[in-house]
């Protein structure tokens, strides 16, 4: 049986803290803190229990404890990335060893929190894991976004896009492929639309995102 509940924050709060931690009485006090605050937090008293949950399409961190029972906090940690489940990770341990605390921060953990800490602490360091992931959340967003403009454009407004970005000057576009310049300024202008770049800087930004040459 699973010990998997759901601590609701305000209605207008769209992130998840996903708490685990093999103490229900730690879990139950880290989700009043977190509603206290306005935050959602789904809890769990194992690693397996957060394993088998369908994260949600929404800023999310992980908190948590680094001894549980079965599977560590450390172990969770490398399944999540075997996984490659990119998710902000905050330990919690009553022991705070030192190999422990550099295992864990060079898999990429966000912190490592000593118990007892302060609640304070703790609202600071998830704050900052959620606010991490939105913006990672936001940057595939964008990403996804420009590949798929970039799908639209026709073999040509491609091909002259890559040339501009490159800084290849209309004309010697032109002379390249062996069209006019007229017919390049014409390509040019198409894929910014179908872009939706702004300006030819924010264009040959995207053609960096995607890799043109």
């Amino acid at each position: 049986m699973t010990s998997l509940s759901v601590a609701q924050g305000s209605a207008g709060n769209e992130s998840m803290v996903l708490v685990v931690d093999d103490d229900a009485g730690v879990r139950t006090g880290l989700a009043s803190l977190f509603r206290s605050v306005g935050m959602q937090a789904a809890l769990f008293g194992s690693a397996s229990e957060m394993l088998d949950y369908p994260l949600p399409d929404t800023p999310c961190c992980l908190v948590l404890d680094v001894r549980l029972r079965g599977p560590s906090g450390l172990d969770l940690q490398s399944r999540l990335a075997q996984r490659q489940v990119r998710i902000p990770i905050i330990f919690m341990t009553g022991y705070g060893d030192i190999p422990m605390t550099v295992a864990a921060m060079k898999a990429g953990a966000e912190d490592f929190m000593v118990k007892p800490f302060r609640d304070q602490d703790l609202l600071d360091a998830v704050s900052a894991a959620l606010e991490k992931d939105r913006l990672r959340r936001e940057e595939m967003r964008q990403a996804d976004e420009v590949r798929a403009n970039y799908a639209t454009l026709t073999p040509r407004e491609s091909e002259v896009m890559g040339l501009a970005a490159s800084g290849r000057l209309n004309k010697q576009i032109a002379a390249d492929i062996g069209i006019s310049e007229v017919t390049v300024k014409i390509h040019r202008g198409q894929a910014m639309r179908k872009m939706k770049a702004r300006t030819f800087a924010d264009l040959v930004l995207m053609a960096q995102q995607l890799g043109l040459r």
